[in-house]
């Protein structure tokens, strides 16, 4: 028989410790969009991979980025469809606070709350683990900066930057090699980290990305194409200026 017995309900664990139905929740998340976020002294940035819209669609229902208040924002890899239900979830969840409690609610706390809805589909008979990602980031009430990321089973964790979705992997990496405390205390800087990482599995510029950022005390703003396609040609530039040291080195 193997494993197939125990593929098929969430709430059986195999004999080796695994829940399948997780792990296959897991799996729809590399084959979605690869999003990334990386967050500054001042700024945070998140940063999507755009797939090609049909011609005839509206290109504003196809949204990877979007605020779950007015200091909180988050983006998503895997099934849009199970994104939708966690956002208004999470956005109920964010309004309910600031009514009972008088606060915004702090990035840590909407996080978990998420986290605990995707824990809680991981553990009852009928439903199905949520197959999203999320990248959660914004400022506290106190001006600091954070980001989060959740995973279908439910954990989640801060980070400096990370990235998930397809090639999430690659991007990473990247960004272990290229993140510094300096790096992120520059805003423009900032911002082209998070670009330059995702153009390492994106190959069609700026066309095919979806850019968001939020500075402290200011609200969320979209990064329009004419700004992207500025931030991208810097990038080329240094990119070649980087090559021509390199082989001037090697001449040498």
């Amino acid at each position: 028989m193997g494993d197939s017995k125990y593929d098929r309900a969430i709430t059986v664990f195999s004999p080796d410790g695994h829940l399948f139905q997780v792990e296959y929740a897991q799996e729809a998340v590399k084959k979605g969009s690869t999003a990334v976020g990386v967050r500054g002294n001042d700024i945070v940035v998140l940063a999507v991979e755009k797939r090609a819209v049909p011609k005839l669609q509206e290109e504003r229902t196809v949204r990877k980025i979007c605020s779950l208040d007015d200091h909180v924002f988050m983006a998503f890899a895997g099934l849009t469809a199970d994104a939708r239900i966690l956002i208004n979830r999470a956005r109920i969840e964010c309004q309910s606070h600031k009514l009972t409690v008088e606060d915004p609610v702090t990035i840590e706390y909407i996080t978990r709350h998420t986290a605990s809805t995707k824990q809680m589909y991981t553990q009852s008979n009928g439903r199905r683990p949520f197959g999203i990602s999320c990248l959660i980031t914004g400022f506290d009430d106190d001006g600091t900066p954070h980001l989060y990321q959740t995973d279908p089973s439910g954990t989640y964790h801060e980070w400096k930057a990370n990235a998930t979705g397809r090639s999430a992997k690659t991007v990473r990496e990247y960004l272990e090699q290229h993140f510094t405390e300096e790096l992120v205390a520059s805003e423009t800087s900032t911002i082209k980290l998070a670009l330059k990482a995702l153009l390492e599995v994106v190959q069609s510029g700026a066309k095919s990305m979806e850019v968001a950022v939020m500075r402290r005390n200011e609200e969320l703003k979209m990064l329009q194409h004419d700004e992207l396609e500025k931030y991208v040609a810097e990038i080329e530039k240094e990119k070649e200026e980087e090559a021509e040291k390199s082989k001037r080195k090697l001449l040498k």
